[in-house]
């Protein structure tokens, strides 16, 4: 996805998760809502960030510069789909 200007509408806490890409076998995570700009009634995403980047705090209304990564699994007949971060960089309000 090319890089697009979103708005923070909701930011979870950061956590820890076991992960064999990762060096120290651990990779820190953060979940994140955030919708385009335009109206009221402009798409809102859930996403993911992992690894350095989730370390970083934002807040309700933050606007950020991202570019996302969709992806789609099955398991047990059903498709799921996930939805990554993969830059990041806050916006100076």
């Amino acid at each position: 996805m090319e890089p697009k200007i979103l708005k923070v509408t909701k930011c979870g806490e950061m956590f820890s998760v076991k992960s064999e890409k990762s060096e120290t076998g651990q990779l820190n995570k953060r979940n994140l809502v955030l919708k385009e700009l335009g109206g009221k009634f402009e798409n809102e995403y859930a996403v993911s960030v992992l690894g350095n980047a989730a370390s970083l705090q934002f807040y309700e209304g933050d606007l950020v510069v991202m570019t996302l990564r969709f992806q789609t699994r099955e398991y047990n007949g059903q498709v799921f789909q996930d939805i990554t971060v993969t830059d990041i960089y806050p916006l100076k309000k």
